[in-house]
């Protein structure tokens, strides 16, 4: 009698050494795949040989340690400064854009290793799933994608993180998390957020001890530091310390930089309640130094050189641009065009701008570009030319006629 070898299925596992993705490819090999894990490079602080050598331990077959991180910056984070991407007027969007970066790795990987299968550790509450597979069915229509949190069998023996940290203790799964500090936390070059545990209360105000970017702003120097930024069509391209003249210009150390000097003076702090896509509001909690001095100093610049009308209309565009980015939509025809539109409108936006750092305060001081649209001549309240004064009286005419005809119907409140 001729034996058959059943050969297991390769599935490739976006891991980050964490309790989840940990427990999970335990999970997966229990469920009879041989896991490759995939680590991305985003500039989290993390220990990659050792994520690695966890990995192996617990059973993985490979392990996949990819830097991503120019590769992030440049073509995910800089095109979100360039659009001033807010979703929901305060997130800077530092783990939406993480996400299709590492399931398009992902994907790179699969196809390597001639598998369809592909995993993650997102929740069936959060938006992470949707980012995640979205751009898995986008770059490999054919992906089989197993996502444990929608797996019956995974959630009747997991009801929550309290039953993770049980399961990876019994299973000698090193991890980070405990019962005491049952808060997560996910990191990258552009943020770290915290979610989850003691931040499900929207009234909880978390202890400084938490952050991990940022210095408190009532800790920060009491000394101002001054900076002036670069850009080229919009895109950061150089960094000088006024103070000390310390210069970053490729985008990872300009980064990086910004980064440090955001966070020792106390810039980036964020705590709010959000919709996520699935419906549920939640709380988070970002940190994001680098991030918010670039979106300040850029939108100040197109202030300086973008026509107002081609700017009205872009600012139309900016909450699409961000929920798009948001709900897991960056690999779509809708982004392309608003990415195609928005490129367009950046291609004047080139000069530098002068900003102080203080105590959590991004203050601009001053800015110039080739490119300026301001005119002194015509703007300056002392000088008489360039401009006829009393063309005014026309337009303002032209343009109360409409009131005239409605004046009747406009209701004055009277105190």
């Amino acid at each position: 009698m001729k034996l058959i070898k059943m050969t297991k299925e390769k599935i490739v596992l976006a891991y980050s050494g964490g309790l989840d993705t940990s427990v999970i490819l335990k999970w997966l090999i229990d469920k009879g795949y041989d896991v490759i894990a995939f680590l991305a490079d985003l500039g989290q602080k993390e220990d990659f040989a050792l994520a690695e050598k966890k990995a192996l331990k617990i059973g993985a077959k490979k392990v996949y340690i990819e830097d991503i991180k120019e590769e992030f910056i440049t073509d995910f984070i800089f095109p979100s400064i360039r659009a001033n991407a807010v979703y929901e007027g305060r997130y800077l969007l530092g783990t939406s854009l993480a996400r299709p970066l590492i399931a398009k790795k992902q994907v790179e990987i699969a196809k390597l290793e001639k598998t369809r299968f592909v995993s993650h550790g997102a929740t069936g509450k959060g938006n992470d799933q949707v980012r995640f597979e979205l751009t898995y069915y986008v770059l490999m229509p054919d992906a089989r994608v197993i996502a444990p949190w929608k797996e019956q069998d995974f959630l009747a023996k997991f009801q929550g993180r309290e039953d993770m940290i049980e399961y990876a203790k019994e299973n000698g799964i090193p991890i980070k998390a405990t019962k005491d500090k049952p808060y997560s936390s996910d990191s990258n070059i552009m943020h770290i957020s915290y979610e989850a545990g003691v931040l499900e209360d929207p009234n909880f105000s978390p202890d400084d001890s938490m952050f991990e970017l940022t210095t408190s702003p009532k800790s920060a120097p009491n000394k101002e530091t001054n900076i002036e930024i670069e850009f080229s069509n919009g895109n950061p391209i150089k960094l000088k310390n006024l103070d000390d003249d310390m210069v970053k210009s490729t985008p990872l150390e300009l980064f990086q930089y910004l980064n440090e000097i955001g966070g020792v003076n106390g810039i980036g702090r964020i705590d709010m309640v959000e919709n996520r896509f699935v419906g549920i509001k939640s709380r988070g909690v970002y940190e994001t130094p680098a991030g918010t001095i670039l979106h300040i100093a850029h939108r100040d610049l197109e202030g300086l050189t973008m026509d107002r009308e081609v700017m009205h209309i872009r600012d139309t565009l900016i909450p699409k641009f961000s929920e798009l980015i948001y709900y897991g939509f960056w690999f779509s025809p809708e982004m392309e065009f608003l990415r195609s539109a928005f490129d367009k409108c950046q291609e004047y936006v080139t000069g530098k701008v002068r900003l102080g750092l203080y105590k959590g305060n991004v203050v601009v001081k001053g800015r110039e570009s080739k490119y300026s649209l301001y005119k002194k001549s015509i703007a300056s309240m002392d000088i008489a030319g360039g401009y006829e004064q009393r063309d005014a009286v026309g337009f303002i005419k032209l343009n109360a006629l409409r009131l005239i005809a409605s004046a009747d119907r406009i209701k004055v409140p009277k105190h």
